[in-house]
């Protein structure tokens, strides 16, 4: 276990619940209608005062996208009520994991958030990332991003004693990935194809309870710092390496502080030290139930989990609408 961070003390693991769902509860009022932006930016502003709201002196290291992109909770950003005196907070943060998930009324749409102390937390651009996760249990660096697929799978189907065609994969349902599907399927693998959502994706590998054994694939490379704080406070296994379409976004992670462009990222190197993750769900899914307006009251599921203590907490709130 990483060593406890004082400065993350001043900072209540709860408090950190209060801001997802304050995320949480305000895009909820937009799911199923269809509007994408509309439920973003409820989720943005709602977890932008929340934090506000915090003793703290907050840099958002991994956001909405850079300043002349997002008005709100850009990269960058400075949060918190102390600005210059309280402690000093990195945050990585998604208002709103699952836009085109609300606007249809999908499962597993979150509000999520990760802190650390300052620089521990990879800034990542907002470009693609290559992952593969897996939960907790297995012998070290079982899986490898310059492993085949099929090598990654049989690894894994060695350590738990199964057959490959026994593993399940968990894989975002987009083109970029028909011939890994393909290769996936060849070997007789079960395949969860998600809509969106892979911090969730992610996440689940460490759930016996979703039959998911691993995570594979390109998302987002912010959405992977999110998943491999989560990783750090419970266990598992974690890969990212950066993948750029063109030179525009190679430029975007230089003026970041990315260097090395081809290095393949371990968990501790996307989320160091002491971390904090807390996620709330927007809609049911397998990690978390969604809000619920039953009769004059609003329900919230929550998670929350401390790196150094490796507690996880479900939290279930319950307030009045008014």
């Amino acid at each position: 276990m990483p060593k406890a961070s004082k400065v993350l003390d001043r900072v209540l693991v709860l408090e950190m619940v209060r801001v997802t769902e304050a995320a949480a509860i305000a895009a909820a009022k937009l799911i199923g209608r269809g509007d994408e932006k509309a439920a973003d930016a409820a989720a943005v502003e709602a977890m932008r005062e929340a934090l506000n709201n915090l003793y703290m002196d907050g840099t958002v290291v991994i956001g909405e996208g850079e300043r002349d992109e997002a008005p709100m909770l850009f990269i960058g950003e400075k949060v918190g009520s102390a600005i210059g005196k309280g402690p000093k907070i990195d945050i990585a943060l998604d208002p709103l994991e699952g836009t085109t998930i609300t606007a249809k009324a999908g499962p597993n749409a979150l509000a999520v958030l990760a802190i650390a102390e300052e620089g521990c937390l990879l800034n990542a651009p907002d470009v693609y990332m290559e992952k593969i996760a897996i939960g907790p249990g297995y012998p070290a660096d079982l899986i490898d991003l310059d492993k085949t697929p099929t090598q990654n799978v049989k690894a894994l189907a060695k350590a738990k004693g199964v057959k490959a065609k026994d593993i399940i994969a968990c894989v975002l349902d987009r083109p970029r990935h028909e011939q890994l599907i393909k290769e996936l399927r060849k070997l007789g693998c079960g395949i969860v194809l998600i809509p969106d959502g892979d911090v969730a994706g992610v996440i689940a590998t460490t759930n016996p309870n979703t039959n998911i054994d691993i995570y594979m694939g390109q998302g987002g490379a912010p959405e992977g710092v999110l998943a491999a704080a989560a990783l750090r406070c419970v266990g598992g296994q974690f890969k990212g390496r950066l993948v750029f379409r063109n030179d525009d976004e190679r430029a975007r992670a230089a003026k970041w502080g990315v260097t090395d462009l081809d290095k393949q990222y371990d968990l501790k190197e996307l989320a160091r030290g002491d971390c904090i993750f807390a996620a709330t769900g927007v809609t049911d899914g397998s990690l978390l139930g969604g809000v619920k307006r039953l009769g004059g009251k609003l329900t919230t599921e929550s998670v929350v989990m401390r790196a150094s203590s490796g507690t996880v907490r479900w939290v279930k709130g319950e307030r009045r609408v008014d």
